[in-house]
């Protein structure tokens, strides 16, 4: 049995609570819609007393309600009792202001860690169902609402004619608020030495322009080769940017080695030219979390030195991605030129630009749009323009697009008529009007003389981790990660329970995608505020990398890159992590087991190891154990800590860790005995 201390201490999780009523109170009922709302979490927007998430009436299978709480999956509310309570009541459902059948939530009822009651799934017009909890005894009171496993687009819930029935001091919200722990630097400052690192495969098709900057830490001056390299390519022996074009298909084996002062490496490194891209999970940074509508070309600039600068790009991050807000606004015509082009606004002067001075620095450029008429800011989509638009980016010389659903959804609903015309209306509110503006942007996409990557951002909807990988490269499987919440857990935990049930759709070229990486400096997402220091604490910070390395994730970076910090950089900077993440076997790891304290997730690595991570979900220290049997592997295993990249010894039949409070012990196990 091998067993390994964790080298971060964390200080205990305090309590604030605050009072829903008077102390004076001794016994009563409270709706619970009197508490503080500010404490429940909502997968979009915000709790709302006696009203739906919407602001509309309360309104549940044609019934109306003038009590309770409006929210939207997913969601979480805590509150404290003091084990005198006596009930819990309610009528819950999908609110009828969701408008859409494909809206359905689950309803759940915690006491103590223990489930109390369940709805069941809950869909769009079926009536109120009733809830009557027994409260003796319990301390704390957890109702969550979930998706009910097919994302939530739609979910509108509705805690109905909720109250509390106590016998005691009354209802309290608990509100978790963490005391800082101190931010111990766990993965290893690289040597002098080169290390070669990113991908081991690359995608490109036959004839596209090929870029790409070997990833490589080590002092500087360094001289690059690259051995094999399949003709029509060449590579800058200083900068290590492999530039050209590849005419026929194949697969081309090259050999990539680096050399300084201080030593020498080489590996291997596959090029693959055929039709499938993002062979391995995209690594690199958006806009969004930190500078939504005040997005500008000089921010982008900025990002793209500072991913050279920061030491980023000799990782394997390589996209800079602009999001929303580049075009014009819905106030701000002409939003196109003549010729129907559309026009960036005045924050962006020269696109093209913008794209060649990301792109001579060995990085790639991406953009983002939407299938609607507008984005979800407010700001020109490509709805009826998308022939146009797929040629100006590709002709910009855009690597990357993001497809944002938002204001698709007003089409969707009535039916888009480029659709219907040969498709029945019930057909076109299905699965094929889901896919219908994916599939034809993706169609446009392979038109043009360049690669782009195609990302599906349409929030889980219609079960797309199904069929995203026929019209995309990488697809969002739930609500926005910024706007997620909890109480007891931060809001990724919560998207990554998600995002990993659907393990067995990935594969190289087709991505399930939770959403960005928001640590280091980000901004609000609920109000588009300015960029704040995150409030996880180190050792989430630490899960949360690791949760996206094991999912086989694109690791998109979305906070400040102007203030990366020596932390920030050490959670997104392992090498070794990273690895577990672009392995080119393509398997996303899949949940061994999960309770409330705890949770073990596997991952197939391509040279036959197993990436392990072991993640402490409560509230204390706790010692978290995996068996040989549960990981499907047998005999002498050795153990790599990945995080402080060093052998902790040989396993033989379990591994058994202590694990801080919210933290992570993410191990490779290796079959074989100890080196002599």
């Amino acid at each position: 049995m091998m067993k390994n201390k964790t080298l971060i201490t964390p200080l205990w999780l305090t309590l604030a609570l605050m009072c829903a009523g008077t102390a004076t109170i001794s016994a009563g009922t409270v709706p619970l819609g009197d508490l503080d709302l500010t404490a429940m979490s909502t997968g979009w927007g915000k709790a709302q007393k006696d009203l739906a998430i919407t602001g509309k009436p309360l309104s549940i299978g044609g019934a109306t309600y003038e009590r309770g709480i409006g929210t939207h999956a997913d969601s979480e509310f805590m509150v404290q009792l003091d084990g005198r309570a006596k009930t819990f009541i309610a009528k819950v459902g999908v609110d009828d202001n969701a408008r859409n059948e494909k809206a359905s939530v689950e309803f759940i009822v915690y006491g103590d860690d223990r489930e109390l009651w369940r709805s069941g799934v809950c869909k769009w017009k079926q009536p109120a169902k009733e809830c009557q909890v027994e409260l003796a005894g319990i301390k704390s009171l957890e109702l969550d609402v979930t998706d009910a496993g097919d994302g939530s687009g739609y979910d509108h819930a509705d805690w109905a004619e909720a109250v509390i029935e106590f016998a005691g001091a009354p209802p309290q919200v608990l509100k978790a608020v963490t005391a800082s722990e101190e931010p111990v630097l766990l993965t290893p400052k690289p040597g002098p030495a080169p290390h070669l690192n990113g991908p081991k495969v690359y995608g490109v098709r036959p004839g596209s322009p090929f870029l790409y900057r070997i990833p490589c830490t080590g002092s500087r001056p360094m001289f690059f080769r690259a051995d094999d390299l399949p003709e029509g390519l060449m590579l800058n022996s200083q900068s290590g940017i492999i530039t050209g074009r590849i005419t026929n298909s194949g697969t081309y084996r090259t050999t990539l080695s680096a050399r300084n002062s201080f030593g020498k490496t080489k590996r291997e490194f596959r090029i693959v030219v055929g039709n499938t891209l993002a062979l391995t999970p995209p690594m690199g940074w958006n806009s969004w979390y930190i500078h939504y509508n005040r997005v500008t070309d000089a921010f982008i600039r900025q990002a793209a030195d500072q991913m050279i600068t920061s030491g980023m790009a000799d990782y394997g991050y390589q996209y800079v991605n602009i999001d929303d807000c580049w075009m014009k606004e819905k106030n701000d015509p002409p939003f196109r030129a003549a010729n129907g082009s559309i026009l960036p606004n005045y924050n962006f002067p020269d696109m093209k630009g913008l794209a060649d001075y990301i792109h001579s620095k060995g990085l790639k450029a991406g953009l983002y749009t939407s299938p609607g008429e507008w984005t979800c800011g407010g700001y020109t989509g490509a709805y009826k323009h998308e022939a146009q638009d797929a040629k100006s980016f590709a002709d910009w010389g855009f690597d990357f697009l993001k497809y944002d659903w938002c204001y698709y959804n007003q089409i969707f609903r009535t039916g888009d008529p480029r659709l219907t015309n040969s498709v029945s209306l019930r057909e076109a509110k299905g699965l094929a009007g889901y896919a219908f503006p994916y599939r034809l942007m993706w169609d446009e996409l392979q038109k043009q003389n360049r690669d782009l990557i195609f990302n599906l951002c349409q929030y889980g909807i219609g079960e797309v981790w199904k069929w995203g990988g026929d019209v995309g490269n990488c697809w969002r499987t739930t609500g926005d990660l910024g706007l997620a919440g909890g109480t007891k857990l931060p809001g990724f935990y919560g998207i990554a329970f998600k995002n990993a049930s659907h393990f067995e759709y990935a594969k190289p070229g087709a991505w399930n995608d939770p959403d960005y990486i928001l640590i280091g400096w980000v901004g609000d997402a609920h109000g588009m505020g300015e960029g704040k220091k995150t409030k996880l604490t180190p050792n989430e910070q630490y899960s949360y990398m690791s949760l996206w390395s094991l999912m086989a994730a694109p690791l998109i970076f979305s906070g400040d890159m102007g203030k990366l910090d020596t932390f920030t950089l050490n959670v997104l900077c392992n090498a070794e992590v990273i690895e577990v993440n672009q392995d080119t076997l393509g398997k996303q790891a899949n949940i061994l087991r999960q309770t409330r304290k705890e949770l073990v997730m596997m991952k197939e690595l391509e040279d036959g190891s197993r990436a392990v991570g072991l993640f402490n979900l409560g509230e204390h220290p706790a010692k978290i154990s995996a068996t040989w049997a549960e990981l499907g592997i047998s005999g002498n295993q050795r153990v790599r800590d990945l995080w402080r990249q060093k052998d902790v010894g040989i396993g033989t039949e379990k591994i058994d860790v202590e694990v801080p409070r919210h933290g992570v012990m993410l191990l490779r196990l290796r079959s074989g005995n100890p080196k002599k």
